[in-house]
């Protein structure tokens, strides 16, 4: 039974946070009057040590305590009589929702620091690339030209959302939970308010912001699953990156190279360099995916208030936290040893199909309905397979038979840095708008 209820071998990684809300909450005690200043100073010395001895490591985990609350407590009151009197106004109910909030507050601050650096390995990738195209694809198929710049920076755009999802949830998890006792308060003078200034639990304004419902305060996991959530969808966007890399450093592609660093061998191929960096990242996002599926499902049909089905919920938040920060540092490392091959890309994007639709628009200019355009140069390009020959050396008399008012001064649309140098809308991948938008997305985040 102890075996089985035991949570300590995992939420000991909630140790720093448990013992600063502990320190909080004996100096509210001492403030209201329900410490006195004696039993305060043993009790705030007390956690000090044991806080240094889990630092080194030397602190011994006891798991017929439970968990990492009973733990440290126990310790405490073994060595400081006093700290017996530590849980007061306390239950174990909103001691850890206290402690999660902490927890995820800290993982979120970090994990923006590391979605900043990546981002910032884009950036630099993508001026690395600033003037090479490569054929952008729908469907896998070749689709129309674009610069690897451009390319790269759609996935700052994920990235800057997946920030902003992230400070959205910071946001809403910063209220203190502390004061809710096991689900309906308590009848002691607590200052609630007080611990959550000192716990950093306040608005813009530093005023502050402490839960409104004592039973959802012990119950509430939508931090958690919020967390999780948008830790999946960050794994998502890095997974199709990685997706992207995986294809283009392949020999159908090859049109980057990726750093030994961050490739391994075959254990029988010796010619093989696979990218396994990239792959490992992709495979991850599943695992990231499967842990807000398990809370989720976890969270369902549980009763108002505290089950212990919520134990449950620490591993799956831990291991999503550490996946996707370990995903996002390694990536932020690896881009910086991705160089693209400008040979290989300038052939593959030579391809002229690439820009039948401006071949198409280029007809709108002169009159030609859309629709009629699209079906002119689409039978265009079949007759150009059939002849064996690319759209650009279709002959004169072929263009003729399909449209009768053709003018050879349209296959100029076939230059490919006047067509790159046409694409001039705001979000487009002319070589202006690219500089342009890597110029904001330097000053945002350099």
């Amino acid at each position: 039974m102890a075996r089985f209820t035991e949570s300590v071998s995992f939420d000991r990684r909630l140790w720093a946070q448990d013992i600063l809300g502990s320190q909080v909450h004996a100096a509210m005690l001492h403030r209201v009057g329900l410490l006195s200043a004696q039993d305060y100073r043993q009790i705030r010395s007390g956690l000090q040590a044991i806080a240094e001895e889990i630092r080194s490591g030397r602190f011994v985990w006891k798991p017929e305590l439970e968990d990492v609350h009973m733990n440290i407590e126990a310790e405490l009151t073994r060595r400081v009589p006093a700290g017996a009197k530590l849980h007061t106004g306390r239950s174990r109910n909103d001691q850890v929702a206290l402690d999660l909030r902490l927890w995820v507050r800290d993982e979120i601050d970090r994990l923006l620091d590391e979605i900043r650096e990546l981002m910032r390995a884009l950036i630099r990738l993508a001026e690395r690339s600033a003037d090479i195209w490569i054929p952008g694809y729908t469907h896998l198929q070749r689709a129309q030209p674009v610069s690897a710049a451009h390319h790269l920076l759609a996935y700052l755009e994920m990235l800057d959302r997946d920030r902003s999802r992230f400070e959205d949830c910071r946001e809403r998890l910063n209220e203190c939970p502390l004061g809710s006792g096991a689900l309906a308060g308590s009848t002691l003078p607590l200052d609630r308010e007080f611990v959550a200034r000192e716990l950093g639990f306040v608005d813009k304004r530093g005023r502050p912001r402490i839960t409104r419902n004592s039973m959802d305060a012990v119950s509430d996991r939508d931090f958690v699953v919020e967390f999780c959530a948008h830790a999946a969808l960050l794994a998502v966007h890095l997974s199709r990156l990685a997706e992207d890399l995986i294809l283009w450093n392949s020999a159908e592609f090859s049109f980057i190279r990726i750093g030994d660093a961050f490739t391994t061998g075959s254990s029988l191929m010796p010619q093989k360099k696979n990218p396994d960096v990239a792959e490992l990242v992709r495979g991850k996002s599943g695992r990231v995916i499967g842990n807000l599926t398990a809370l989720l499902v976890l969270l369902k049909g549980l009763p108002l208030t505290y089950n212990r089905d919520l134990q449950e919920d620490k591993e799956r938040l831990f291991d999503t936290a550490d996946t996707v920060r370990a995903c996002t540092r390694i990536f932020a490392g690896m881009l910086d040893q991705v160089a693209f091959q400008p040979e290989r890309c300038a052939e593959a994007v030579a391809d002229p199909n690439l820009l039948a639709t401006d071949l198409a628009e280029e007809l709108v200019r002169r009159g030609v309905p859309f629709r009629q355009a699209h079906h002119r140069v689409g039978a265009a390009v079949a007759r150009a397979e059939q002849l064996g020959c690319t759209l650009r050396e279709l002959p004169a008399e072929e263009w003729k038979r399909i449209w009768p008012g053709f003018d050879p001064e349209v296959l100029a649309v076939f230059d490919l840095a006047r067509a790159m140098a046409r694409r001039t809308l705001p979000g487009s991948p002319g070589p202006r708008e690219v500089a342009r938008q890597l110029k904001a997305w330097k000053r945002r985040l350099f």
